[in-house]
C-alpha cells in the first residue's frame, strides 16, 4: 500500500532519486507533515472549495457514505469499507474527493524506478523507501530494496525507527544509506507528542550502529517539543557519543501539510507558524560541529 512515487526528487538522499512512499506509521506525530500516511489502509481526502455545487456523482457512487446536508458533503468516514474506495476513485471530476492509497505489486514499482535509472547513474542518486514508516511493510521495503541492488541502484530508507527490529533487519544487507530521525531522547516527551516509545527507536539506533549501517540523522526542530537548547544538546550527544553519528541533519519545523488535516477531517494540534529562531540553529549547527559531526539546516 502506497501513496505517491516521485520522481527527479533531490532531498530525499544523495543525487536524482525516486521516492516510494508506503502507507503506515505506528507514531502520531503532533506536528506529520503527512498525515495521510499514517493509516495503512486508504483514507479519503476531500476539498469542499473544488466541490462543485448540484454534483452527485460521489453519492451516486457510495451512497452509504456520502450524503449532502444543506447542500455540504458529509461523509461518513467511519462507515468507509474497500468497496466503497473502489467505487469512489477517480468518480469526482474536480478531484474534490479523491481516494489517497494504492496497492500496487513490486513489480509494478520496480517498473516505474528503472525508468529513471539512467538520471541515477549520472548524478549518484537511486531510490529512496519513504512514508509514512517503510519499515511498517516489512516484506515489501526488503524486496524493493533488494531488487534495486541487483539493478545497481544506490538505495536509501527515510525511517522513524519505531518498529520492531525484526522489521528492519531483514532490508540491512541490501540499504546503501539511512535516514533515520532522532526527535528527542526524553522517553516523557517523545511520547507526549508522539504517542510513541523513544527507547524502542534509541535502541533500534544502537544496533543500527554496532551494524556498521551509514546513517544520516535528522532532527526535525519543533517548537514546545524540542527546539530547545537542552533538547538539541541531548540529541546531538546521544548522536554522536553513543551511535558515533557522522552526520546530522535539522529540519526547522514548518506548516506546508496543514492543509491535509482538513482534506482529513482531522484536527492539527502543532504550532500554526513555522519555527523562527536563527539563533537556535546557529547554536544547533555549532553544537553538533563542535561534537564532531557534519551538521547542516536544511529548510
Amino acid at each position: 500500500m502506497l501513496f505517491n512515487i516521485q520522481r527527479y526528487s533531490t532531498h530525499d538522499g544523495p543525487g536524482i532519486r525516486t521516492v516510494v512512499f508506503l502507507k503506515g506509521c505506528s507514531l502520531g506525530c503532533r506536528w506529520c507533515q503527512n498525515p495521510e500516511s499514517r493509516a495503512r489502509t486508504q483514507d479519503i481526502l476531500f476539498d469542499e472549495r473544488l466541490c462543485l455545487a448540484g454534483c452527485v456523482l460521489c453519492q451516486q457512487a457510495a451512497p452509504q457514505v456520502i450524503s449532502r446536508l444543506d447542500e455540504k458533503l458529509i461523509i461518513a468516514r467511519q462507515k468507509l469499507t474497500d468497496a466503497h474506495m473502489n467505487a469512489l476513485t477517480d468518480c469526482c471530476p474536480t478531484q474534490a474527493l479523491s481516494v489517497c492509497g494504492e496497492m500496487q505489486s513490486a513489480d509494478a514499482i520496480m517498473e516505474k524506478v528503472l525508468r529513471d535509472k539512467p538520471f541515477y547513474d549520472r548524478s549518484g542518486g537511486g531510490i529512496t523507501l519513504s512514508g509514512g514508516e517503510p519499515f511498517m511493510q516489512p516484506e515489501m521495503a526488503r524486496t524493493l530494496l533488494q531488487r534495486s541492488k541487483e539493478a545497481g541502484i544506490n538505495t536509501a530508507v527515510e525511517s522513524c525507527l519505531h518498529v520492531p527490529w525484526k522489521y528492519i533487519e531483514p532490508s540491512l544487507p541490501h540499504l546503501d544509506l539511512l535516514l533515520a530521525d532522532l526527535k528527542h531522547v526524553d522517553k516523557q516527551r517523545f511520547h507526549q507528542w508522539t504517542d510513541g516509545n523513544a527507547e524502542r527507536v534509541l535502541d533500534n539506533f544502537r544496533k543500527l550502529a554496532a551494524r556498521g549501517v551509514e546513517m544520516t540523522i535528522r532532527v526535525p526542530l519543533i517548537p514546545d517539543f524540542n527546539a530547545d537548547e537542552q533538547s538539541i544538546r541531548a540529541i546531538s550527544d546521544f548522536a554522536a557519543d553513543e551511535i558515533g553519528a557522522k552526520a546530522i541533519h535539522f529540519l526547522p519545523y514548518h506548516t506546508l501539510g496543514i492543509n491535509k488535516y482538513k482534506l482529513l477531517n482531522v484536527p492539527y494540534l502543532a504550532a500554526h507558524k513555522p519555527l523562527d529562531a536563527p539563533g537556535l540553529l546557529l547554536f544547533a549547527e555549532q553544537y553538533a560541529s563542535q561534537k564532531g559531526m557534519t551538521a547542516w539546516i536544511r529548510g
